[in-house]
């Protein structure tokens, strides 16, 4: 089974900067796709980004388009976020995601505030 632990969350002021990581296991030899969901009180779960294993496609929810950078580590089955120019609206709990052989699957999440 696909387990996915993200790490990375914090508080951080506007236009700071914050890196999210998240490492998968399990029985991965496939193609994937993996990236990042984020859930805010009041909103539904929105997309912010994904990669393929390849890293040749990434894909970006509007609102964070030229501010977050997705990448990829195949070898270590790993996905990072760096997140810059960070606003109140990033506000969220952030999950890691894996589209993998039919199946969707989420980490846990790790929280990020963005506060003054």
């Amino acid at each position: 089974q696909v387990q996915l632990v993200e790490s990375g969350g914090g508080s951080v002021q506007p236009g700071g900067s914050l890196r999210l990581s998240c490492a998968a296991s399990g029985s991965i030899v496939k193609d994937y796709v993996m990236g990042w969901d984020r859930l805010a009180p009041g909103k539904g779960s929105e997309l912010v980004a994904k990669i393929t294993r390849n890293g040749m496609i990434t894909n970006y929810g509007d609102s964070v388009k030229g501010r977050f950078t997705i990448s990829g580590d195949s070898a270590q089955k790993m996905v990072y976020l760096q997140m810059n120019d960070l606003k109140f609206e990033d506000t969220a709990v952030y999950y890691c995601t894996m589209y993998y052989d039919g199946a969707n699957y989420w980490g846990k999440g790790t929280p990020v505030t963005v506060s003054s």
